[in-house]
Formats: C-alpha cells, sequence, structure tokens
C-alpha cells in the first residue's frame, strides 16, 4: 500500500466570512455522551479542537471462534426427531396393513344397521299378523289392582282382579 501524507490546514473564521446568526463554537459542540463509537475529540497541527475518526494503534488480533455449547432443546430435538418420523412411518405402514380390515369392518357394520332397520320394521308387523291369525288379538283384558297401606311406613295390601 502506498502511504502518502497530507497535511491538514484549515482557513481561520473571518467575521466577515462568519454569518452573524451562527456562534462561534467554543469547545466541543455535541455533548461527550453524545459521540459515536470510534469518533474522538482531536487536537489539529493550528490547535484546533474538532472531532474526527482515529485508528487504533496496533492492529486487533483476530478473533478465533471460540465453540459455544449446543442447547438442550436443540439436542432433544435432535433426538426426538426420528423417533417421531418413525412413528408416523409405523402408523402409515400399519393403516396400510389394516386397510382390507377395516374395509371389511365398516361393510358388516352396514350390514348390521340394515338388519336393525328390517326388524325395527319387520317384527311389529309379524307381531300383528300373528295375532290377527290366531285371534287372540280381539279381546282385551281388564285388570284393576286397589292398594292400601296405613302411614307413611305402613305396611302396604292389596288386592288384583283380572276381568
Amino acid at each position: 500500500m502506498h502511504e502518502t501524507t497530507y497535511e491538514i490546514t484549515t482557513q481561520p473564521l473571518r467575521p466577515a466570512d462568519h454569518p452573524p446568526y451562527l456562534p462561534a463554537p467554543e469547545g466541543p459542540v455535541m455533548p461527550p455522551s453524545e459521540i459515536p463509537p470510534g469518533v474522538q475529540m482531536v487536537t489539529l497541527p493550528g490547535g484546533i479542537r474538532t472531532l474526527a475518526y482515529t485508528q487504533p494503534s496496533a492492529p486487533a488480533a483476530p478473533l478465533v471462534p471460540v465453540s459455544q455449547p449446543i442447547p438442550a432443546w436443540a439436542k432433544t430435538t435432535a433426538l426426538l426427531t426420528p423417533t417421531i418420523g418413525g412413528g408416523i412411518a409405523a402408523a402409515g405402514i400399519g393403516l396400510s396393513y389394516a386397510a382390507p380390515g377395516l374395509i371389511a369392518m365398516s361393510q358388516a357394520l352396514w350390514s348390521a344397521v340394515a338388519l336393525i332397520a328390517a326388524a325395527a320394521v319387520g317384527v311389529p308387523l309379524l307381531l300383528c299378523l300373528g295375532r290377527a291369525a290366531t285371534g287372540t288379538g280381539t279381546g282385551t283384558t281388564h285388570i284393576t289392582q286397589n292398594i292400601t297401606a296405613s302411614g307413611m311406613f305402613g305396611r302396604a295390601s292389596g288386592t288384583i282382579n283380572h276381568r
């Protein structure tokens, strides 16, 4: 690299050049807390103080990367990932093996539903037809029941009459 030295020169402020509405800077224009990092107040060879970027006197040694420990959540996730994937694969294989059985069971369930529906319609119809054929469905039976009890916890007695 070429190292060229430049002389820093400044032009002094004259009242004719300086606008009247700007006060002359006396000391740092910015509070020290607002100065950004890498900027310092320096004194130039002519005695003028100004803000300037400064370079460190010696180059900093290159940083060696330090190995960081692996977080516990990352270890847990890394260990659970194959387990979860294996479980999903096993479930898929199990469903593929069970599919013919599931289809047969669903057909059997629909057959059972049809049987129940047929029984709900057919049994009352058969009972009515059976009574009509034997002639027992024409007469009615009257049962009369009389129950008497004395007191709340008294013993009850009753009679049943068939007519």
